[in-house]
């Protein structure tokens, strides 16, 4: 761990030394309206880890499924490997749900974070698999053999199937893992993630296309100090209010997602009001879906895209 420690010190070293100029107020027109938010949709519908509820999440498969439905923005997570790589997971271990170890052996609870992918080289991680066990709260999700990809490896393989299908691009929403807690055990630091995390959408060329999100102040501040112009997504799970949570963050992000149950009709206008989308996570029942959009949200985040495909109250606010 101490030469891990010594190499992502180093790396944050040379990121900073190394990085692209940063995107600030003064970057020009066209640069700003190729990004996400000049062209958010009219409603943003997300495919949740892929299509969490019908394949295993965050795997190629799981993306791939989601584009047999009318989403306009795949969502994922992202954690980062031994030989700083970005891995798309939930977790920076490997969760006790899903998870098989290259033995064979089911992943207890116990011993879940101490397969600490962060400690892992990507050859390493890629020996567990995380789709054959299905997932217990799950029921419709089919079971199948699949890893947990590097996020470069699925980014290509969804804008190859959209190009075969000759389906319009989609966005990439895109959380990272961090927590002050975590940081330096099962994360970077926020400043080497953010920078790993830009480099590579940066080298992809989906720039134009991408939210970061995360629970963690501190990354959205770190990716915002690269690149202004590249919108971002608080999270948010408390019930501490919008102007605390907002407060914490020290500027009004472009995207304000809690989670679903914490929404009224009031924070909507509230949220409006401070210039900002309102896209909530994760409703995966069609009446609460209908609910929302009668509320006046800009989207919505679900494990179920085929259950929102069903919805008319969806087609209509996708414009279908």
């Amino acid at each position: 761990m101490k030469s891990v420690f010594f190499l992502l010190i180093v790396s944050a070293i040379l990121f900073t030394a190394c990085a692209p100029e940063r995107e600030s107020e003064d970057a020009p027109d066209e640069l700003i309206n190729n990004r996400a938010m000049a062209n958010f949709p009219s409603f943003d519908l997300q495919g949740h880890r892929g299509a969490r509820g019908l394949l295993p999440e965050n795997t190629i498969p799981s993306l791939l499924i989601a584009l047999d439905y009318p989403i306009t923005t795949l969502e994922f997570d992202v954690v980062v490997s031994a030989d700083s790589l970005i891995v798309i997971s939930h977790e920076p271990w490997f969760h006790h749900h899903i998870s098989t170890d290259p033995d064979g052996n089911a992943i207890t609870a116990q011993d879940a974070m101490n397969h600490n992918m962060f400690e892992m080289t990507y050859e390493e991680i890629a020996r567990y698999d995380v789709g054959n066990r299905g997932h217990v709260n799950f029921p419709e999700q089919k079971p199948m053999p699949a890893v947990k990809p590097l996020m470069k490896d699925a980014v290509r393989e969804v804008e190859a199937a959209l190009q075969e299908r000759n389906r319009e691009p989609v966005f990439y929403n895109i959380e990272t893992k961090s927590l002050p807690e975590w940081y330096n055990t099962y994360v970077p630091e926020p400043e080497a993630y953010a920078q790993l995390l830009y480099d590579e959408l940066r080298e992809l060329e989906i720039l134009d296309r991408v939210f970061i999100q995360i629970f963690d102040p501190a990354t959205l501040q770190a990716m915002r100090n690269i690149d202004d112009t590249l919108p971002l997504v608080l999270l948010v799970e408390n019930r501490e209010g919008l102007d605390w949570n907002l407060e914490q963050l020290g500027f009004v992000p472009d995207i304000y997602s809690p989670g679903f149950r914490l929404i009224d009709e009031a924070l909507v206008e509230q949220v409006h009001e401070r210039g900002m989308k309102l896209v909530p996570w994760t409703i995966n029942e069609t009446e609460d879906m209908e609910r929302l959009i009668r509320m006046g949200v800009d989207g919505l985040i679900t494990d179920y895209p085929n259950r929102a495909a069903e919805s008319k109250a969806v087609h209509e606010a996708l414009g279908l």
